[in-house]
């Protein structure tokens, strides 16, 4: 058997021990080594060691535990419930107020933390019971919690976009930058689509008739989004522009974000030791599983590399003499298939640096084609049945059905899908804000 056969054989062979339960990291290696041996002999260990000395020594990557520790610090404060009491007193007579509010709650909450289980896991603890007391459609609520807490994948600063970077040869902020614009869209079309829904038919999302509400005076509404609102708004915003201006690295800004957040959560006294104790074990216990699954991916990529497999798969590929635009939907589908069973970060390590050199042959531009790949991703996200926003969302609000949860989330996979298409047809909506800040 050849080496590229090798490779492929040991592709496959991953795909089922994924599929089987064990633990992700210790198949990688597992897998890696033992057909890394069969191709490499000995050589095997030496690369499984380069491989996790040049992930550690990877100071861009310092950034994870810091955004991390930014985005716990938001949730156990309790900042964001206010962010969601402010919108919701302002917003709450319009119909659908509460899935605009959900939604502009979930972009600012993805600009904090790029955690998509904590994001649909806090707004449907938020959300939820108020959404149900309003006789708001279950299905509709649970598809704009699911599709929101899923922008986290993709508006920066997100943790996968801080690991695919140094993979596609792009720079982390160059990627923060092409996504922003994305991302909004994204945003944007679950919200023009939740609300024309409500519009239309207002039995959907009917305005909220609370008390709280009618006996809140406009001062009040005003102070409470000048103390609830904009102090998270413009933390998140300073943090993103110093990156984005290239005033500072993406780990730099991740500290000084984590500092202004842990700062705000102590001057609204909302931050007690018990809290903080929480946020630095749930950002230890996140970032070493990110970073030993970062490094066993990161390996086994090297190993099918290293037997020649990518090279023969690029090959097959160019030989089918399909157009540009067909291959480009090809990869897109394969990463959304796979996206559903697999965590993204097989996908960003192993199966995006197999079709970098096709990418290559073909001409698309790197930045744009990762940018599509994110989307692409977070896309699985909800696609039912593997859909893992919706076990997180089952989790926190059993009442609902998962047949519901399921329903509702499909709806916007298919708003997704047509954002992909729209990203694919006109690269420049990508590239457009790139190109101008360079």
């Amino acid at each position: 058997m050849s080496e590229p056969i090798l490779g492929l054989v040991s592709l496959a062979v991953l795909f089922i021990g994924i599929l089987t339960g064990y633990p992700m990291a210790f198949t990688f290696i597992f897998i890696g080594l033992v057909f890394g041996f069969i191709g490499m002999e000995d050589r095997v260990f030496k690369l499984m060691q380069a491989q996790f000395f040049a992930l550690m020594r990877n100071t861009t990557l310092a950034a994870v535990p810091l955004f991390l520790f930014m985005g716990y610090v938001l949730e156990q404060s309790g900042l964001m419930d206010r962010v969601f009491r402010a919108l919701r007193l302002l917003l709450g007579g319009l119909r659908g107020s509460l899935y605009l509010v959900v939604l502009l709650v979930a972009t600012v909450f993805a600009a904090a933390t790029g955690i998509v289980g904590a994001s649909v896991t806090v707004l449907g603890v938020m959300a939820a019971p108020i959404m149900q007391k309003n006789g708001y459609s279950d299905r509709l609520s649970a598809g704009a919690i699911g599709a929101g807490g899923t922008l986290g994948i993709l508006i920066p600063p997100s943790i996968m976009l801080i690991v695919m970077g140094p993979v596609v040869g792009v720079p982390v902020s160059e990627l923060f930058t092409a996504a922003i614009v994305p991302g909004l869209l994204l945003a944007g079309t679950y919200i023009a689509y939740t609300l024309l829904r409500s519009y239309f038919n207002p039995e959907l999302g009917p305005p909220v008739l609370s008390a709280e509400l009618a006996e809140t005076t406009l001062s009040e509404k005003l102070k409470e989004l000048l103390l609830g609102v904009i102090p998270v708004t413009v933390i998140i915003a300073c943090t993103l522009g110093a990156i984005i201006a290239g005033i500072a690295t993406p780990t730099d800004a991740a500290a000084t974000g984590a500092l202004a957040a842990f700062i705000l959560a102590l001057a609204y006294r909302r931050m007690t030791w018990k809290k903080v104790r929480t946020c630095v074990y749930s950002t230890l216990q996140n970032s070493a599983m990110i970073m030993f699954l970062l490094g066993a991916a990161n390996f086994f990529g090297a190993i099918f590399s290293r037997l020649g497999s990518a090279d023969l798969l690029t090959e097959w590929l160019l030989a089918m003499n399909l157009a540009p635009s067909a291959m480009l939907l090809i990869m897109l589908g394969i990463v959304f298939v796979l996206g559903s069973p697999l965590e993204w970060i097989p996908i960003v390590l192993v199966i995006v640096p197999i079709f970098l050199p096709t990418v290559a042959e073909l001409g698309f531009d790197p930045l744009w084609f990762s940018v599509l790949v994110a989307v692409t991703l977070q896309t699985s996200w909800l696609t039912p049945p593997m859909a893992l926003s919706a076990y997180f969302l089952k989790g926190v609000v059993p009442q609902w059905r998962m047949g519901d949860i399921y329903v509702g989330m499909s709806q916007f996979v298919l708003l997704q899908l047509v954002v992909v298409l729209l990203l694919a047809a006109f690269p420049q909506i990508i590239l457009w804000l790139p190109s101008v800040l360079d």
